[in-house]
């Protein structure tokens, strides 16, 4: 195959369509803008359907790339450092939801603030959330990169973040092509609730991620963009990540580096090779652009000869909190009982209020959702999450505030029908309407199901923004009058809610659904003022 003369924004975007992208989402900002616009403008993207749509925010971009991916296909959503800030609600999470399709988060950081307000490291994004992270050091390694980051995105079920740098991702050089991949066939999740991170789910999704990281950092130890070269003058040793290690050989055309040089464009950091250069070498000069990272995390390994204990070495869990017992166990190195709370003490699970208008709203809708099968319904985080739960069972995600809209909408810009989400009132007004703009743009073929209760229930009952608001806001947004429907949901209006929500799922486009009753709680405090 012939080389491409492409930009390093070029060279990802190129080798993500190569290895099988389905969905491309991102919102545009120096230096990362190129990334998308590539795919819009590839030929290839249109022959294979590829969605390519602008998202309203780098938020929604995340949150529709996870719902791609919650669908089993490979999707990506691009931005630059500072736009990582409005998305990390998602990102932080996705790390703990993990993957189903393959995922790669790409973010352009601008060292020297070419055209940003900071100078930020994304890198350390990725140490925050424990996700394996990726630094190519020229054009090649980002088109390359995208296949072995969807690979490893699938292989452990996990995002994988890819950093570029400003004078990456704007030069151009040749980059050899590789034989495209198909595209993922629509596959759910195994584990129907992987993506509800209620705090009982999420704690055992946090210890799955915990567990693989020590596989992650084997992966970095044997990754073909992490390399070892020998050098003969051993007074210094050299770590160059990313495009640093390209400024490193810029002054070496032509005659080898003398010094010992550990290459490293995979996170986390490869153990091995840092103690190999580190005893081998009187000094060690790191190379990184950014900030001082490697350097800081280096001089956490080597700057005592004491022994360290706590979390990392187990002499603590890794997870949960700390009690009275266990810093005991830690301090004596004795046995002892370290519960935190007596065995008599029985967990009671949460559950929705006596007569809450929600429980209608979900019995209509499983009673139709019977008729296409589990794995339809993306929610969100309010008191309706608590679908998630026994004998309900009804929703598939609860990821980030406002993920509901755009995760069905990347669902079903992947090709899953019925397409439902599922968000709350008070939710919806705060992150999800930029989530229903994006449909509305598209006409994407979903349902949405904007459950009112009048108030902020979750959170004690505070006042909602969206009271008496949801119907105008929608048609204010751009959905169609003749598809925004309210409807009560009491148990006599069950038939008339079940017709309701077949009928606007056979619509082939974009609708609304809004059953309104007001929260019990916050009635009968009304009602009780009132006397």
């Amino acid at each position: 195959m012939e080389k491409m003369l492409l930009l390093g924004d070029e060279a990802l975007a190129q080798g993500a369509i190569d290895a099988g992208l389905s969905g491309m989402y991102g919102y545009p900002g120096t230096p990362s803008t190129e990334i998308m616009e590539y795919v819009q403008r590839s030929k290839t993207a249109a022959d294979r359907n590829i969605h390519r749509k602008w998202s309203a925010n780098e938020k929604t971009a995340a949150e529709s790339a996870l719902g791609m991916s919650y669908a089993g296909k490979r999707s990506m959503c691009s931005m630059k450092h500072v736009g990582l800030n409005v998305a990390s609600d998602c990102f932080m999470n996705s790390a703990i939801t993990g993957a189903n399709g393959g995922i790669i988060v790409a973010v352009a950081d601008d060292p020297s603030m070419h055209s940003s307000q900071n100078e930020q490291d994304s890198r350390n994004y990725g140490k925050f959330a424990l996700m394996p992270t990726l630094e190519p050091s020229n054009q090649q390694e980002c088109y390359d990169m995208a296949f072995h980051a969807f690979g490893m995105s699938e292989k452990y079920q996990i995002p994988v973040l890819m950093r570029l740098t400003t004078r990456l991702s704007h030069s151009r050089s040749g980059v050899l092509p590789k034989q495209p991949l198909e595209q993922n066939e629509l596959k759910l999740p195994e584990d129907k609730r992987q993506f509800v991170l209620l705090p009982a789910i999420a704690r055992k999704r946090y210890r799955i991620l915990l567990a693989n990281q020590e596989k992650f950092e084997q992966e970095s130890e044997s990754s073909p963009f992490n390399s070892y070269h020998e050098g003969s003058d051993k007074t210094t040793g050299i770590i160059a990540c990313g495009i640093a290690y390209n400024y490193l050989m810029e002054n070496y055309i032509g005659t080898q580096c003398p010094y010992p040089v550990l290459k490293i464009s995979q996170y986390p950091l490869p153990r091995n090779h840092i103690e190999k250069i580190t005893s081998e070498c009187d000094t060690v000069l790191v190379l990184e652009e950014g900030s001082p990272m490697v350097e800081e995390m280096l001089k956490g390994y080597l700057g005592s000869c004491l022994k360290v204990r706590g979390r990392l070495d187990g002499s603590l869990p890794r997870d949960g909190e700390l009690n009275p017992n266990l810093v005991l166990q830690a301090v004596t190195g004795k046995d002892v009982d370290v519960l935190s709370v007596p065995q008599v003490v029985a967990t009671r699970p949460p559950k929705f209020c006596n007569g809450c208008g929600h429980i209608d709203a979900y019995n209509a809708l499983i009673e139709v959702m019977k008729e296409y099968g589990d794995g339809h319904v993306l929610s969100d985080i309010g008191c309706y999450t608590l679908a998630a739960l026994p004998p309900f069972q009804a929703i598939n995600s609860c990821v980030d505030m406002g993920a509901s809209i755009t995760m069905a909408k990347g669902a079903a810009d992947a090709g899953l029908f019925p397409s439902i989400a599922v968000i709350g009132d008070s939710t919806f007004t705060h992150s999800g309407m930029t989530g229903l703009l994006d449909a509305v743009i598209e006409n994407t073929n979903m349902v949405v199901m904007i459950l009112d209760n009048s108030t902020t229930g979750m959170t004690g009952g505070q006042d909602s923004h969206a009271v008496d608001r949801l119907v105008s806001i929608c048609e204010g947004l751009g959905v169609d009058k003749d598809h925004i429907t309210r409807v009560v949901p009491l148990k006599k209006n069950h038939d008339e809610m079940v017709k309701l929500i077949r009928q606007e799922i056979n619509y082939k486009g974009l609708s609304v659904i809004i059953p309104t009753r007001e929260c019990m709680q916050t009635l009968k405090r009304k009602t009780k003022a009132n006397k």
